[in-house]
């Protein structure tokens, strides 16, 4: 099922920009952020990540894998719900995401059908007209889905990638992102990609999330931007009336694991 393919790159493609500055041992030291060096207050952002209930999360850009650079927009917990949606780009299609508890709603636009399913595409959506499929989370077909809507998918990715070290990590200049009061950190990369650069704002007041995350290299051009940390993810699911069940819609067999 493609939605699946595009779901799990999406969550691929957030994750690895969030982890790379992150990674490494949690420090708790209680000096002002700003003095510490440039490791430590990249540990800083990592145990205020990992202690988050619930965030937003939007990234945008290039990642280098020869597609348009596409959008992820959601807002997660560690629940597993979440509310939001996939961009491909170009015109490529989206697709709107809806996980509340063991359900999960996802919709395709018309450019999604045209582009991704270019065999039987226009009978899924004029089957759909609007509507969203909906699906259990045990569903093999929707298991991307519900893993790129878990907040702990990306937790367990940083926490699985602490002490993944390489290039420089430098700090940077105070700035502000948002509104938001930020220390930049970055890590520059080695060899060959010496002239990568991965920088992490971090917040400077409160608890020192990580705000703002950016990739340059030759090959990709993305920011990650999180907010609404520990704010609830929005209840609202979409009615009956809007919904088509995906057994209904692609066979009562799911696809194999």
């Amino acid at each position: 099922m493609t939605v699946q393919r595009i779901a799990a790159r999406g969550a691929a493609c957030a994750a690895v920009v969030v982890l790379t500055v992150t990674s490494g041992a949690v420090a708790r030291a209680d000096d002002d952020i700003e003095s510490l060096p440039a490791q430590q207050i990249a540990e800083r952002s990592r145990d205020a990540l990992l202690d988050a209930e619930s965030l937003h999360l939007r990234a945008e850009g290039d990642l280098g894998e020869g597609r348009p650079p596409m959008t992820i927009d959601l807002t997660l917990d560690r629940n597993g719900n979440c509310v939001g949606g996939i961009d491909l780009g170009d015109g490529k299609g989206r697709v709107e995401i809806v996980k509340r508890g063991d359900e999960v709603w996802v919709k395709p636009d018309a450019d999604f059908w045209e582009n991704q399913v270019p065999v039987g595409g226009t009978t899924f959506e004029a089957i759909l007209a609007g509507r969203y499929m909906k699906g259990e989370a045990s569903d093999s077909r929707l298991r991307p889905v519900v893993k790129a809507c878990d907040l702990d998918t990306f937790r367990e990715l940083v926490t699985d990638n602490a002490g993944t070290t390489g290039g420089t990590l430098t700090r940077g200049t105070p700035s502000t992102v948002g509104g938001t009061r930020t220390i930049p950190v970055t890590r520059s990369g080695e060899g060959d990609r010496k002239d990568d650069r991965l920088t992490v704002y971090v917040a400077t007041e409160g608890k020192h999330y990580p705000v703002r995350i950016t990739v340059r290299s030759e090959t990709s051009d993305a920011a990650v931007a999180l907010s609404r940390f520990d704010t609830p993810v929005p209840t609202a699911t979409p009615s009956p009336q809007d919904t088509v069940d995906v057994n209904a819609l692609l066979g009562r067999t799911p696809a194999p694991a």
